[in-house]
């Protein structure tokens, strides 16, 4: 029983130290964000600043319009988040529950676009968009991050459709339901997890985006995001640091809270496609 405890103790102080490794560096990026350019550099490991800078902040926010890079990532990956589970799950559901003739290799040629590099797409993307008349709008930079196939979440959700029973598409269709009621009415809110981690991931990855962003409105640096906008604190001599990881902790605290609120339906639907 002793050894036992002294095992678990071991364990848990040897879990802690990794887990203070792992998260040190984004710890190092906060605590930059209160320090001078100077200390920045000077300061070597140590993560409590000597007089905290919250100027930095305000730099970030006023004079490198982080306020409208805000605003802008907050239309285009809400945007984004809404197109992409909707069509996703309507393809998931279409793939789960519809025996149509090509079925199989309409999954496999989805499949096959996750082994396609993002950088060989994104000259057509280029084309399609500018034919569009859509350049230069925050409208193309939406359209770009909703464009492919999303693999994993047509996935997610043809995994957990073809999971459910006959019965419920049956039921619907004795109410006089058709298809694309059955699905709003009767299959969709029973997808509540595989939605919210789809919604997770997406908003991540659109958050973060930074090649799209940057390639659409290269010539309105005020539709920038905050990935783009970055290069606010890079200038022709000099670049500012502190501004820059104050900038970075702003852009990560919408990841932070929306995985923090919404960890358990992410959970829940990764543990749900596991065991179907």
């Amino acid at each position: 029983m002793i050894e036992s405890k002294k095992r678990k103790v071991l364990l848990h102080i040897f879990l802690i130290v990794l887990g203070v490794i792992w998260i040190y560096p984004f710890l190092w990026m906060i605590s930059a964000s209160f320090k001078t350019n100077r200390s920045f550099f000077g300061s070597g490991l140590n993560l409590i600043p000597k007089v905290w800078h919250w100027e930095n902040y305000t730099r970030a926010w006023q004079t490198a319009h982080f306020a409208q890079y805000f605003l802008n990532s907050v239309i285009v990956t809400v945007s984004t988040v809404i197109i992409v589970t909707v069509v996703c799950a309507l393809t998931g559901y279409a793939l789960g529950r519809v025996r149509f003739p090509g079925r199989r290799v309409a999954m496999v040629l989805i499949a096959a676009t996750m082994f396609i590099p993002k950088g060989y797409t994104i000259i057509p993307l280029f084309e399609i968009i500018r034919h569009i008349g859509l350049m230069n709008n925050l409208l193309g930079v939406i359209v770009a991050e909703s464009a492919g196939a999303h693999v994993l979440y047509i996935l997610l959700f043809t995994s957990f459709f073809s999971s459910l029973p006959d019965e419920l598409e049956d039921a619907a269709a004795i109410d006089g339901c058709g298809f694309f009621r059955t699905f709003w009415r009767v299959m969709l809110p029973l997808s509540g997890p595989v939605i919210a981690t789809t919604a997770i991931m997406q908003f991540i990855w659109s958050w973060n985006a930074f090649l799209e962003p940057l390639i659409f409105t290269l010539n309105r640096p005020d539709l920038r995001t905050l990935a783009v906008g970055m290069y606010s604190f890079v200038g022709e001599y000099m670049t500012d640091y502190t501004g820059m990881t104050a900038g970075a902790t702003i852009s990560l605290i919408p990841i932070m809270l929306v995985f923090i609120f919404m960890q358990r339906y992410f959970v829940e639907g990764i543990a749900g496609a596991v065991k179907q």
